[in-house]
């Protein structure tokens, strides 16, 4: 098998040392020759970048791996670029949650009004990004897992519609798929999923087992009776395990379907909003959290000089999926991922521009998807909706319009009132002044 160079972008990211183990474990079915980290963080970037010299020295020392800030030395002869940026850092997060808290409305990170304000920052430097790949590798696979996946998906393929080779994924399905395996006790590799929506906005149809049997019925049967808890329960926060606890409430009230966790925040908007702390947000326990372990770790790892028996990596379905998504295109495996496409028909009822997110086969000339057919008109309502918010969300960001943009957040579920959506909008154009395009 042929040996890939990459390259990490967003190489400072809490996330980045589980891609690099990841990519360390699945050797064998993802040769590397080189892997670069990058980032314009250059001191955030060093601790992890230090972290990863030692890992690979030890688990894979014929890969030469290196971190960098020059975009020629990152981009130059790459097979696959891994994409996580957050523009704005954590900082704008907290602004992003925080913000529509104070008018009474979801403040969450990439749905409701914290989705598009991350949104708008995300879409420029994405832009940038595949500018910057294709000018040192034209045919570099260009796997993105920066969110809001849905909103960015929308943006690039409006930008690059005639660029094959990127693919916008997202980890919560492949999250939520282990923990259906762990509820039921069965090896989640062996499922074979059905799945339709949007970025954080989707169901599972069905799950088939190996021997084509749906497994759905049973799933849903054990949440209902026992509720729901993520697959890495004993890692998250409480946060994380109130999440995956609403996929019980979903199910009672909408039962056909197994829901991605982040519907609660459109079909119960007001509820989740009285639960969330405005003073104390998701992007506060991360940054108290998960962003002190892990660069606390890294830190005790360069500090000790050996990686063994370290305990730095705490989601591996977020770095084997980038992984082993990355093999399937290299190896021309043709593996079932839940992956984001242009719909051109795949959900017959749905228009051809939405950026459909469903169960496709991987090969080297990327996404088959599967087709889904007609959906019924609960969940074409509710797509069409979402897809109304987010295509009027990058419409405002290309054309520099205050009007598109209000148009979208008053479309969005979570808030669904023009005069808390003029209030809330004008609050995150002041709060992101250095990043969106001029709203007229």
């Amino acid at each position: 098998m042929k040996k890939n160079n990459i390259v990490l972008v967003g190489g400072g990211s809490t996330w980045t040392p589980g891609i690099l183990k990841a990519l360390t474990t699945h050797l064998e079915k993802f040769p590397l020759n080189q892997v670069v980290l990058y980032d314009i963080d250059e001191k955030r970037q060093e601790v992890i970048g230090k972290f990863g010299e030692i890992l690979f020295r030890e688990e894979a020392p014929e890969v030469n791996f290196i971190y960098t800030t020059d975009k020629e030395v990152a981009y130059k002869n790459v097979d696959f670029v891994f994409c996580q940026m957050r523009t704005g850092g954590y900082p704008m997060r907290e602004q992003d949650e925080k913000i529509p808290l104070n008018f009474g409305v979801v403040g969450q990170e990439t749905c409701g009004p914290g989705g598009f304000a991350y949104g708008m920052r995300s879409i420029r430097d994405m832009i940038e990004m595949v500018q910057d790949v294709r000018r040192y590798s034209p045919d570099a696979w260009i796997l993105n897992y920066t969110n809001p996946a849905a909103i960015v998906a929308l943006a690039l393929q409006k930008a690059f519609p005639n660029d094959k080779k990127i693919l916008n994924i997202c980890d919560q399905p492949v999250n939520l798929l282990r923990s259906y395996g762990r509820l039921i006790s069965y090896d989640y590799n062996k499922f074979e999923p059905r799945y339709f929506g949007l970025n954080h906005f989707g169901w599972f149809t069905n799950i088939y087992d190996e021997n084509g049997n749906d497994l759905a019925p049973k799933i849903k049967e054990t949440v209902l009776d026992g509720g729901f808890r993520p697959a890495d329960a004993e890692q998250r926060d409480q946060s994380w395990l109130d999440t995956y606890a609403m996929v019980e409430t979903m199910l009672n009230d909408f039962p056909e379907y197994l829901p991605n966790t982040y519907l609660q925040y459109y079909l119960y908007p007001e509820y989740k909003t009285s639960t969330l702390d405005p003073n104390y947000t998701r992007a506060n326990e991360v940054m108290d959290g998960r962003e002190k372990k892990v660069f606390g770790e890294c830190r005790s790892i360069v500090e000790k000089g050996t990686a063994k028996d370290s305990h730095v990596v705490h989601n591996d379905a977020h770095g084997d999926m980038i992984v082993e998504v990355a093999a399937s295109i290299s190896n021309n495996l043709k593996q079932t991922y839940i992956v984001i496409v242009p719909n051109n028909g795949i959900v017959a009822n749905l228009p051809d521009d939405v950026m459909i997110e469903v169960a496709a086969s991987l090969g080297i000339n990327g996404p088959q998807p599967y087709s889904v057919g007609h959906i019924d008109t609960f969940y074409k309502g509710l797509i069409e909706n979402q897809h109304a918010f987010e295509k009027l969300t990058v419409e405002s960001y290309f054309e520099g319009s205050y009007t598109k943009a209000l148009q979208a957040l008053t479309l969005n579920r979570t808030i669904v009132d023009a005069k808390k959506a003029r209030n809330i909008l004008d609050a995150l154009i002041e709060a992101n002044k250095d990043y969106w395009p001029e709203l007229k």
